[in-house]
């Protein structure tokens, strides 16, 4: 039996891992080989990502893999999207790459509006206008006097910087850079004329390839160092988003999504961006997909509310195990209050708790007295979002939403698995789990010659992986719950 081994890195903003995937027989079987912590790094009021250290944490894999006896047959990188690092003229990484969660962009996009119109930026984008997005960076780079700009020849997305760092090549993979608010989702290049608007020099963009794209080879010292050998580097759907939709298990395109993880990423998939005065107020956004498709979402703040709380109460001396948390969900009195998962309150408070408290008080909600009650506020208050989402992306999509296909880590909660299926009125399909390695892998496997398109790909997938049903219930009390909802998060 033919076994082709590929080895996915996936970098997410708290952890990152490495990943075998294994391909026998229209089976994929993976396995997680090294996990390590990945987090943003402040330094002097400015908050950065520590490649180097991403960048050393890449290469024990590697020798882990030489250790083992894995030869993999190529090598794939995701991460998250927007964060860029700069690289100078003699290929130099000059600085570390500044962390999206920097307040640095704050009040950058309304400096670009005086010289090109929010409604023309989102027409020619197709992207949700978000502080942090690549061009608001690059503009208040440049507003700062950021001399890692001055000094840069190139730009490089996380996966292609890092891909950069194991091969010495440098490329532009399409599905990052699309987060960016500097591609035309028609050409799928860059649109130079709105980077130029913006005071920034297009020349340090690269040409921008595909999924699939070899991007090189690992070098000949990183060969030898890790014991591995040569092995090729390919471009797969670097911005993690668009790697989980590629392991979507669906038989049909009449699906949506939702990558839930420290972010919660809802949407779905289409031909064509959809660019509307509609969407454009709804603030719905158009990623890049596998096959030249469109990634339409909403990005949702997620898990990340959840996150901060527990680091909080850690520190207090209270520690809570994933099931723990779930428990205290499920213990918790429902439909106490609600919050707007992505009120900027909530972007990156000193106390999350405390944030939460706020913004209960200042709508006139009972605040939440306890570790329970905050679970149960954030679990209901992100359903209620996934609903009011799934409902705006419904009014204008192209075609039927009968499913929502929950993937990524979130869709291991099998509660906020039920909550979500209640909120929104869909059955749910939860899995698998490690979507964005399993999509990193496949193309890995695609870009081989071991599969077709993606419905190939997913047909692969769903033959492999287990995933498990949920049905809606209580459509009545959580109807009026969505009526509440609505009223705390207008005000």
């Amino acid at each position: 039996m033919d076994k082709h081994t590929f080895l996915a890195f996936d970098l997410g903003a708290t952890s990152g891992r490495a990943v075998i995937g294994i391909l026998t027989s229209n089976a994929l079987e993976t396995k997680e080989i090294h996990r390590f912590p990945n987090a943003i790094m402040e330094l002097h009021g400015k908050h950065y990502w520590n490649v180097y250290s991403l960048y050393n944490e890449l290469k024990k894999a590697l020798a882990i893999c030489a250790q083992q006896g894995i030869k993999p047959q190529s090598i794939g990188i995701d991460t998250w999207g927007v964060d860029f690092g700069y690289v100078a003229e003699d290929g130099s990484i000059v600085s570390l790459p500044r962390a999206y969660r920097d307040p640095y962009t704050k009040g950058a996009p309304e400096e670009l509006f005086k010289t090109v119109p929010r409604n023309e930026v989102y027409s020619r984008t197709g992207i949700q206008i978000m502080d942090f997005n690549s061009l608001y960076q690059l503009l208040a780079a440049k507003r700062e006097g950021c001399s890692a700009l001055q000094n840069a020849k190139s730009i490089l997305f996380m996966p292609d910087l890092l891909a950069y760092m194991l091969t010495g090549k440098m490329i532009c993979e399409y599905t990052e850079a699309s987060t960016s608010q500097m591609i035309s989702p028609k050409t799928k290049q860059f649109d130079k004329e709105l980077v130029e608007a913006a005071g920034i020099d297009s020349s340090i963009l690269l040409p921008v390839v595909m999924p699939g794209t070899l991007a090189g080879e690992l070098t000949d010292e990183i060969a030898a160092e890790t014991g591995i050998g040569k092995i090729p580097v390919y471009a797969v759907a670097g911005h993690d988003t668009a790697s989980a939709i590629a392991a979507v298990p669906a038989s049909d395109k009449e699906f949506a999504f939702l990558s839930s993880g420290t972010w919660s990423l809802m949407g779905i998939e289409c031909e064509e961006p959809i660019i509307t005065e509609e969407t454009s107020r709804l603030n719905l956004t158009n990623e890049g997909g596998i096959d030249g498709t469109t990634c339409f979402l909403n990005n949702i703040t997620g898990m990340w509310l959840l996150e901060q709380c527990l680091k909080e109460w850690d520190r207090e001396g209270k520690h809570y195990s994933y099931s723990d948390v779930v428990e205290m969900a499920e213990r918790a009195k429902p439909f106490i209050s609600f919050i707007n998962p992505n009120d900027p309150l909530f972007s990156n408070p000193s106390s999350m708790s405390d944030a939460i408290a706020v913004y209960c008080r200042n709508t006139g909600q009972e605040i939440p007295e306890s570790h329970q009650q905050t679970v149960r506020c954030i679990f209901e208050s992100l359903a209620l979002c996934y609903r009011d989402t799934l409902e705006n992306i419904q009014r204008v999509s192209p075609h039927a939403v009968k499913c929502l296909h929950i993937i990524g880590g979130g869709s291991k909660n099998r509660l906020m698995n039920q909550l979500t299926a209640n909120a929104t009125g869909l059955t749910i399909i939860a899995g698998p789990a490690e979507a964005t390695a399993i999509g990193n892998c496949m193309i890995q496997a695609r870009a081989a010659g071991l599969a077709g398109d993606r419905w190939e790909m997913r047909r692969i997938i769903r033959d492999t992986v287990k995933t498990e049903t949920f049905i809606p219930q209580d459509n009545e009390l959580w109807s009026e719950a969505y009526s509440r909802y609505k009223e705390a998060t207008s005000i």
